[in-house]
């Protein structure tokens, strides 16, 4: 009897040190993984002209991609510019407002070659959108209708379930309208049952899905590996 409880007193030691190898290794994959899907800004090259949405986060459907780039070519012709980008996540300590400023000033590094240009950017971790506009947009396309672009155009349809496409088709639209000379066409209505109640994402959104998979994938190994083993243990003891 003695020998039976030493041996299962010996096997809880065994059990507790895997639960703490899996934790361990678990913790230190997801410190690899998320860093590895981060975007820093010198990551996202100029891209050739006529390259006008560049969809990192593979958010945009095909067909829709072709309508905004089909719509931002023509815009093109009147000389002003649009380029939209999606990520990922960010690098940790970055805003979605420093990486599109620095995006801007990379892409076009002089005053002159800004000058007509607009770049927005999504993050869609967080969903938050920022946008930066040259000195000779602004004129066209005011500060306050930028603002209102990301803020409404684009948080709208987010908040209404992550409508990406339907986000990103109405900020062109936009854009387009507005840097054509046309009427501001203003930000889409807000359905009754839709609560824009802040521009920040909550903090369940701002949660990786990647580390959601990782965590219910530890909760799976820490649970099944141990019980597993024991009745195995169990077994070949009885036998």
């Amino acid at each position: 009897m003695k020998w039976l409880l030493d041996s299962r007193h010996g096997w809880r030691k065994v059990l507790q040190r895997l639960c703490l190898a899996v934790t361990v290794t678990m913790f230190a994959m997801q410190l690899i993984v998320d860093p590895a899907n981060a975007t820093s800004v010198f990551e996202v090259s100029r891209p050739p002209y006529g390259t006008w949405v560049i969809d990192r986060a593979e958010i945009l459907s095909r067909t829709n991609e072709g309508k905004i780039t089909t719509q931002l070519e023509e815009l093109a012709q009147t000389g002003n510019e649009v380029h939209l980008v999606t990520i990922r996540r960010l690098d940790y300590g970055e805003t979605i407002q420093g990486f599109t400023d620095k995006l801007f000033e990379q892409w076009f590094p002089t005053p002159e070659a800004q000058a007509n240009q607009t770049l927005l950017v999504i993050d869609n971790l967080t969903n938050n959108t920022a946008i930066r506009t040259g000195e000779q947009v602004k004129s066209v396309l005011s500060d306050a209708i930028a603002e209102s672009v990301v803020q409404e155009t684009v948080l709208i349809p987010l908040k209404e379930g992550n409508k990406y496409n339907q986000a990103l088709l109405a900020a062109s639209d936009r854009l387009t309208a507005v840097l054509s000379g046309e009427p501001d066409p203003g930000p889409p209505q807000v359905k009754d049952t839709v609560r824009v109640e802040g521009t920040f994402a909550t903090p369940e959104q701002t949660k990786s899905s990647n580390a959601t998979v990782w965590v219910v994938g530890f909760l799976v190994v820490a649970t099944v590996v141990p019980m597993a083993t024991y009745y195995l243990y169990l077994f070949l003891q009885s036998r």
